[in-house]
């Protein structure tokens, strides 16, 4: 399971909006590469991809995840620091031993 939090929803719906995309939701992954080892990444998609894991908030923000990266992402809490310059993202993941300073890359 994937949280995502209000914030994070407001956030990636505004983005959603600014990004022209009605319907759809954000692709989040994991790549080898970063300060850390692994790193988060994301992509705008109009669709789930078969074999995907799609989490919604209680508002319907989507996001997709593949099964490789959901191995690393399970029981990751997904939210927003509107206090952070451009309101970025936060991983909360449980299963990261440690991250780097930026929060976008981490190690298991």
């Amino acid at each position: 399971m994937i949280e995502i939090t209000a914030a994070a929803s407001r956030r990636i719906r505004t983005a959603m909006v600014d990004e022209g995309m009605a319907d759809g939701g954000l692709r989040v992954g994991v790549k080898a590469g970063g300060c850390s080892g692994l790193s988060y990444v994301f992509r705008w998609e109009a669709a789930p991809r078969p074999g995907d894991e799609v989490f919604a908030s209680p508002d319907g923000t989507r996001i997709f995840v593949d099964g490789k990266s959901y191995k690393y992402l399970d029981g990751t809490v997904l939210d927003c620091d509107a206090n952070m310059l451009g309101q970025s993202l936060i991983f909360r993941n449980p299963n990261a031993k440690s991250e780097c300073g930026c929060g976008l890359s981490f190690q298991v």
